[in-house]
């Protein structure tokens, strides 16, 4: 485990990257975008870029891993961060701005690689409680990305009247955050490919998608991670909105409760899930997320007081921290250790297919209906993933319980 150490920091720490200048940003693009004229659809494209780079590049970056090795995709994406965020910080008009985020989704996209690296360096009863250690870096992303962006935000207040120079200032420091991650990853990060195990007969995209889909559990498993993705970036478009208007809060207001959330995943997946799997099995704590993230969404639509939010979001927080591990674990456990890459990467893919999606509708029921129903049909989404979950019940595995009983 010594051995193994090193490389899960720099794993730990790309992660946390990604999510931390995502996080940073989020809560800002719709202010610049408005500062650069842009339309409210422009504003949804902007965000939405991201997401679909993500989708269309995950998988390559997993099939690309799967032959030439985790280590070069991981460095050469950890290098490209860094251009991306120094782009972005440069933007001056709306189409460089769509270019930087462009480039930072593309880049952003070798999560599935991240996922593949822990597959190779965990043994079977841990992969799940592996996985979370990347859920766990996702939290904290989530967590100190606005929190930072707050903080980063009233600094530049004092430095520059500007407004534009909020988001620039911004930037810049994720980007020095990305160069001193690469060089760290470039010092210690080690291949983890076993060259015996390479597969040399190589799917297309679709080929990947119809392969996987077809597979008896890990099929329905994509299919409840996309769910879980769809449902909480429909809740993420509209937060901002739905506490503007029923709390007058503002962006930092927004920024920090966003950043509770991270908290509590960060708590969920760092603490709860790595103890928890091995008493339950990954298939338990998956059918218990599931419950606990639809109430969650449906209490964020009827709750009227700021007590009530926080009771929500919390259930909302552990059962995003519950869910997402124990599915990666389970699809990681039921794939071939030579399709890792793949395999990840279709799934990746897919949570990126659903937070394009998530967003278009989020903003069409929000504007079109009532304020709650984003938060309705969210809950409605992870409802029909637990239903998916109850179906497939005894096939998915529980690899931690096991271990933990035969001791």
């Amino acid at each position: 485990m010594n051995q193994n150490k090193k490389p899960q920091i720099v794993i730990f720490l790309t992660v946390f990257i990604y999510l931390l200048g995502f996080g940073m940003v989020i809560p800002i693009i719709p202010m610049i975008s408005a500062q650069y004229g842009a339309t409210p659809f422009q504003t949804g494209a902007l965000l939405a870029v991201y997401s679909l780079m993500q989708f269309v590049f995950s998988p390559i970056w997993g099939r690309l891993s799967d032959k030439y090795g985790r280590r070069p995709i991981l460095l050469s994406c950890l290098f490209g961060e860094i251009f991306a965020y120094i782009l972005f910080a440069q933007s001056k008009t709306f189409e460089t701005l769509f270019m930087a985020r462009l480039l930072s989704g593309f880049f952003g996209a070798s999560i599935s690689t991240a996922s593949a690296y822990i597959s190779d360096i965990t043994p079977s009863n841990e992969r799940s409680k592996g996985m979370a250690l990347i859920g766990a870096a996702f939290g904290l992303g989530f967590l100190f990305g606005p929190a930072i962006g707050g903080g980063l935000t009233i600094w530049a207040d004092h430095i520059s009247p500007d407004p534009l120079f909020k988001s620039a200032f911004s930037a810049y420091w994720v980007a020095g955050l990305c160069l001193v991650t690469f060089l760290f990853a470039f010092r210690y990060l080690k291949e983890t490919l076993n060259k015996d195990l390479i597969d040399q007969n190589r799917l297309s995209r679709f080929q990947a998608l119809t392969k996987y889909f077809s597979l008896k559990t890990v099929g329905p498993l994509i299919f409840v991670f996309f769910l879980s993705s769809f449902a909480m970036s429909t809740m993420e478009a509209t937060l901002v909105l739905f506490m503007k208007d029923r709390f007058n809060w503002g962006i930092k207001e927004v920024s920090f409760g966003f950043a509770y959330i991270g908290l509590m995943i960060v708590i969920t997946q760092g603490v709860l899930v790595r103890r928890l799997i091995p008493k339950f099995g990954e298939r338990n704590i998956l059918r218990l997320g599931l419950i606990m993230m639809s109430l969650g969404f449906l209490g964020i639509g009827i709750a009227h007081s700021l007590f009530a939010m926080a009771v929500t979001q919390t259930l909302l927080a552990v059962g995003v921290g519950f869910v997402n591990p124990s599915t990666l674990g389970s699809i990681s456990l039921l794939t071939d250790q030579k399709e890792q890459g793949a395999a990840l990467g279709t799934t990746q893919s897919m949570a990126s297919l659903g937070r394009i999606g998530g967003p278009l509708l989020g903003g069409a029921l929000y504007g079109a209906w009532k304020m709650e129903s984003p938060f309705i049909f969210a809950g409605l989404f992870a409802l029909i993933g637990l239903m998916v979950v109850i179906a497939i019940f005894k096939s998915i595995p529980v690899a931690g319980q096991k271990h933990a009983e035969s001791n």
